[in-house]
C-alpha cells in the first residue's frame, strides 16, 4: 500500500482498502489446488479419511495463486499467495525475489532474495550469493541476517494474539479489517469460487508432511517465472 496520511487507524485503513480496490480478481488459471493425502508410512491420515468428510470431496488444503495489482507502482510485477494444511512446516513468510542482472557473468545460477519471516521465529534476511573463502573461485548462496531472538534477546515478543488484544484495549482499529476492505477482499477471490464450485475443478494429491503438491515449484516459474536456486542452501533461525 501507499504511505497513509497519518498512523491513525482510518488513515491506515484507507491506503489498505485502496490497494485491494486495485488488485484484478483471481483467474482460475493462475491457482494451483491441492488435497492431503496420508503420508506414505501410514503414520498420518489424509484428508478423506476422516469420518466427517465425504469420500468424494474435492474441497483443496492448499491454494496457490497468482495476483496482480493494476496501478502505476506494482503493475507488471507478480504476486503469489500459498497457503496449506498438513504441510511439512507452520511458518508464515514473505518472499522478494529480485530479478537476474543483465549480462551476468554466472547466469541461470541464482537469483539474490530478500526474506521475511513472520513466524515462528521473527527475522528479515536476505540470500545472496557470495565466493566461498580461500582461493578458488566457488559460488555459494549465503545470508545477510536479522533474526530477532538473536538481535533483541532481552525483549520480549509479544505473539499476534498479544498485540491484537493490546489494540482492543488502546481502541487502535489499524490492524483490523473495515467493511469496505472486506467487500474488496471478497471481490478479489469470490469469482475463483464459484469457478472452482462449478466446474468442480479437483486439487492435486500431495502427501501429508510434503511441500505441497507435485508441480507447485514449476506452476511459478511457468506463471511469473520464479526461479529456485541450484544452489545448496537452508537458512536455519538461530535457537
Amino acid at each position: 500500500m501507499n504511505q497513509p496520511l497519518s498512523l491513525s487507524s482510518e488513515d491506515v485503513r484507507d491506503r489498505k482498502t485502496e490497494v485491494l480496490q486495485r488488485i484484478l480478481p483471481i483467474q482460475l488459471e493462475d491457482t494451483l489446488l491441492g488435497q492431503y493425502v496420508a503420508s506414505t508410512d501410514g503414520s498420518k491420515p489424509g484428508y478423506k479419511d476422516d469420518d466427517t468428510v465425504p469420500k468424494d470431496s474435492i474441497t483443496p488444503t492448499f491454494a496457490q495463486c497468482v495476483l496482480h495489482v493494476d496501478n502505476d507502482r506494482w503493475r507488471g510485477v507478480p504476486w503469489v499467495i500459498k497457503a496449506g494444511k498438513a504441510l511439512n512446516e507452520a511458518k508464515m513468510l514473505i518472499r522478494i525475489q529480485y530479478k537476474d542482472m543483465p549480462n551476468s557473468l554466472f547466469p541461470n545460477l541464482a537469483r539474490n532474495e530478500l526474506v521475511i519471516q513472520v513466524s515462528p521465529k521473527e527475522s528479515v534476511y536476505i540470500k545472496t550469493i557470495v565466493k566461498e573463502p580461500g582461493l578458488s573461485t566457488n559460488l555459494a548462496m549465503s545470508e545477510l541476517d536479522l533474526s530477532y531472538k538473536t538481535r533483541y534477546h532481552d525483549v520480549n515478543i509479544p505473539d499476534a494474539y498479544a498485540t491484537l488484544i493490546l489494540d482492543v484495549l488502546n481502541g487502535d482499529h489499524s490492524n483490523f479489517v473495515r467493511s469496505d476492505e472486506l467487500d474488496e477482499a471478497w471481490r478479489i477471490f469470490t469469482p475463483l469460487l464459484h469457478k472452482i464450485e462449478h466446474e468442480h475443478v479437483a486439487p492435486l494429491p500431495y502427501e501429508y508432511g510434503s511441500r505441497g503438491p507435485e508441480g507447485a515449484y514449476q506452476f511459478v516459474e511457468d506463471r511469473v517465472g520464479y526461479k529456485r536456486t541450484e544452489l545448496e542452501y537452508h537458512w536455519e533461525a538461530p535457537e
